[in-house]
Parts: C-alpha cells; structure tokens; sequence
C-alpha cells in the first residue's frame, strides 16, 4: 500500500503525463484539471483547490453536495449537483440485484476511483461497509458516475462527475486518504422524519439523523463508527473508545467488534 509522500509523487506523475498527453492527442479525462468557472467558484467562497472534500446525498431532492474544507477547519458548500438518475425507492440497498441505490456513511479512497468507467468516470462509494455487512446485506460496484443511468447508483451528467471526480483527485494531491460520502433518503430534519414515521426504516432513519445532526451543527462531518448493529458517531478523534478497532474502506472486520469506519481528514 502506497504512504501518503508516495501517493503524493504517483498523482503529482500522473499530472505531469497529462500535461505532455496535451502535445499527443489531449489530456485524458481523468487527468483534466478544473474548469476556469470551477476555480473561480472555489475562489469566490474562499477555497482551495486539492482541499479535502466530503460529499452528501439525498434521494428525495435528487442532489449531491460536495463540501470543502475551508481555512478555518470546518467545510463549505461548494456546489450542488443535480443528481440525473437513482434507482430504487427510499430506503437502504438490502441485497444484490434489488436496483437499491444505498444509503448509510460511505468512505471513498484513491483505490476506488474508476478513470476507466463505461459511464465517463466513477468512484465506487465503498458498499458495503461495516454495518451493511453486520445486518447481511449485499451488492457491490455502487458508483457514483456519469452516463445518466442507474441500477442501483447515483448516475451524474458526464460533465458534473468530470468535476467531482477532478475535486476528488486534487483533494488526494493535497494530502486527503479518504473522502466521506454520507447518502440519506431526504434532508433528515424533526419535521421531515416525523412524516415517516409509520415508515419501516423510520428506525434506521432516526440513526441515520444522528450523524447528519452532527454535521448540521458544526459543518465537519463525524467521525463514524459501527457498534451492535447501528451506526455511532465522534465529534472528534478523542471522543473514540479505545475499544473501537480501525479498518479498512472496505468495510471488513471482525463479527461483533466496534469499528471505526470513517475519519474527518
């Protein structure tokens, strides 16, 4: 596994052959850097390009938000994308083949970035994770991409994925492991949960909302974890358990053992 001062050098390679790729045929599109109204957006709101990213997802709005660490240590909003197409209804993925887009606390590293996808880019957001796996669930390749065609996915225009995959990649440039991707079936407020709550996920929901209260009220996403079957939530790396193992993105760990599967960067 490459270190950080190593991924470092094979991104900053990777640039480099994009800039010569220009004198044979153009830039690769996974290697094309940010738009001239990309850039002067960050700037407006203060950003930077390669800052650490985290994004969000809501079914019921169709949007995908992607946030970025400001100076002062907590994030901005930088865009929100139209989401052109999600399957399924509102409610987590269960099983393989069930066209479920999911929703939980996701993380995304380099690994998982696909320059190479049939739908323009991807990025494969990293289910199942830990709790998907506690409670059984199944399924695999759940991207975020281009194309505008869903079977269980979050499906962008080519030209938003192109963007958020550029973000992604200079946010690995600039030192960032990982990115969270935090997917929920509606903006999770007291009023709109208490319209679902005949609802058979309403339990789930309520533990979803844990998290996605966290970062309303102080704009860093949570640290997460996974403890008897339900999702836990850290406000800093402190507040952890010293019972709470570290692991992998992808979602693997011992039966039974609380996790930590997402960190704030």
């Amino acid at each position: 596994m490459l270190n950080r001062k190593s991924l470092r050098l094979v991104l900053s390679a990777l640039m480099m052959l994009a800039v010569t790729g220009c004198l044979f045929g153009g830039t690769p599109k996974h290697l094309k850097p940010l738009s001239a109204e990309a850039k002067a957006l960050l700037a407006e709101k203060g950003l930077k390009a390669g800052a650490a990213m985290f994004v969000r997802v809501f079914k019921e709005d169709s949007s995908l938000e992607v946030w970025m660490k400001n100076d002062g240590g907590s994030y901005t909003r930088f865009k929100t994308y139209d989401i052109c197409k999600w399957s399924g209804e509102l409610g987590p993925k269960v099983r393989e083949g069930d066209k479920q887009a999911p929703e939980g606390f996701y993380v995304v590293s380099p690994a998982q970035m696909n320059p190479k996808s049939s739908y323009h880019l991807a990025f494969n957001i990293g289910f199942p994770n830990a709790y998907d796996s506690a409670l059984g669930r199944t399924g695999r390749h759940l991207m975020v991409h281009g194309g505008c065609l869903s079977a269980g996915c979050y499906a962008m225009t080519d030209e938003a994925v192109q963007e958020i995959y550029s973000l992604a990649r200079d946010a690995f440039l600039g030192g960032q492991r990982e990115f969270p991707v935090h997917a929920f079936p509606f903006r999770l407020t007291d009023a709109n949960l208490a319209l679902r709550k005949g609802d058979k996920w309403y339990d789930f929901w309520r533990n979803l909302k844990q998290g996605y209260d966290l970062f309303e009220a102080n704009r860093k996403p949570p640290l997460v974890g996974v403890s008897g079957k339900r999702y836990v939530f850290f406000d800093s790396e402190d507040a952890v358990p010293a019972s709470f193992q570290s692991m992998a993105s992808a979602g693997r760990a011992d039966p039974g053992q609380p996790v930590l599967i997402s960190r704030t960067n």
